[in-house]
C-alpha cells in the first residue's frame, strides 16, 4: 500500500476551504472536509488515478459542482509514496502559494 504524505501547506488550503464554506453557510462543514480526506485516501491503492499535469505531477478530481475539489500530488514510485501538495476548489483559478 502506498504511503500518503500531506504537505504542511495543505493545512492552509483546508482552512481556506473551511472559511469559504462557513462564509456561504454550508451545513456540516466537518463532514465535507472528511469527504475530501477520504477521497485522497484512494491514492493509497491507486496512486496513478489522477490526471497527469505538468512534469511528474497529477491532479485528483474530488467530487463535482459545489462539492468539487482538485488535489495536486506527486507519486514517487521508488519509495512508494504520494505527496499531496495542494488543494483547491474546482472553480478556483489555481493553487495558492
Amino acid at each position: 500500500m502506498v504511503r500518503i504524505e500531506l504537505a504542511p501547506e495543505l493545512g492552509e488550503d483546508l482552512d481556506r476551504i473551511f472559511d469559504h464554506l462557513a462564509e456561504h453557510d454550508v451545513e456540516n462543514i466537518p463532514s465535507r472536509i472528511e469527504e475530501i480526506m477520504q477521497a485522497i485516501s484512494v491514492l493509497e491503492s491507486n496512486p496513478l488515478i489522477g490526471r497527469p499535469v505538468c512534469k511528474d505531477m497529477r491532479e485528483l478530481i474530488i467530487g463535482r459542482r459545489s462539492r468539487g475539489y482538485v488535489a495536486l500530488y506527486r507519486y514517487v514510485a521508488e519509495i512508494d509514496a504520494v505527496f499531496v501538495l495542494a488543494l483547491r476548489g474546482q472553480r478556483e483559478a489555481g493553487y495558492s502559494g
